[in-house]
């Protein structure tokens, strides 16, 4: 049976707008109140956009000295793309700022396009992400408008395939196992590029972190119900 004091790793399957932070607050304070306790080390191994799904694996206890190590497991997504567009944040939490032809784009060309991003990549981060720039949030830079200069990072692109492409709508979906650090907005922007389309993402779910899958996961409320029949025993 758990015990989250000396530690416990546990997989959660995200849900549809909570960041990463919100569900870590959500496990800390659930714990804290049925052990009894003040306080309770709780942190994730990585970040997942709050416009996203999937794999959060969160650690407790003694086994937050692991979230060094455990987030540089491989991560493993389904992504899908709207092309001939493009919004600021890459994805959907900002409007259409642009948009592009897509008559020349067929199952082939994408075919031709995606295995260009196999191996190793250098990839510049978004302006709506949380890489720190001076002491502060890069999101928190473009939400005030100002725009900076980000570096690229190097990554690793293990597979790259697609799911799904429906040419009426122009909304492709692919599957991507990639290296710590990896943004599929990013991805999917320099998809767009390539394609000569512009793209942005219109959903995105994390399916796999090392070997835990999404299908392994908890959500927030079947670890809550499981949590009522935990008897603690606190130590004499």
């Amino acid at each position: 049976m758990w015990d989250f004091a000396e530690g416990e790793v546990l997989a959660f399957d995200k849900p549809l707008h909570w960041t990463s932070f919100d569900l870590v607050a959500k496990v800390r304070y659930a714990l804290c109140r049925k052990l009894g306790k003040k306080k309770l080390k709780v942190g994730h191994t990585g970040t997942l956009d709050p416009l996203a799904t999937g794999v959060v694996v969160i650690c407790t206890g003694k086994k937050t000295k692991l979230i060094d190590q455990l987030q540089y497991d491989v991560k493993e997504y389904e992504a899908t793309l709207q092309l001939g567009a493009t919004t600021p944040s890459y994805d959907m939490e900002k409007e259409v700022d642009a948009t592009y032809p897509t008559a020349h784009i067929t199952r082939e060309l994408i075919d031709q396009t995606l295995p260009l991003f196999l191996g190793e990549q250098w990839q510049v981060p978004p302006m709506f992400s949380a890489v720190q720039i001076n002491g502060k949030r890069a999101y928190e830079l473009a939400r005030k408008g100002e725009t900076v200069e980000l570096k690229p990072k190097l990554l690793v692109i293990d597979a790259i395939e697609v799911l799904r492409f429906d040419a009426e709508k122009m909304q492709l979906t692919i599957r991507v196992v990639c290296s710590k650090g990896t943004y599929i907005r990013a991805l999917a922007r320099d998809i767009g590029e390539r394609l000569r389309s512009g793209a942005y993402l219109t959903a995105l779910r994390r399916t796999r972190v090392g070997q835990i899958n999404v299908n392994d996961c908890y959500t927030i409320d079947q670890f809550l119900d499981q949590l009522k029949d935990y008897n603690y025993v606190q130590d004499e």
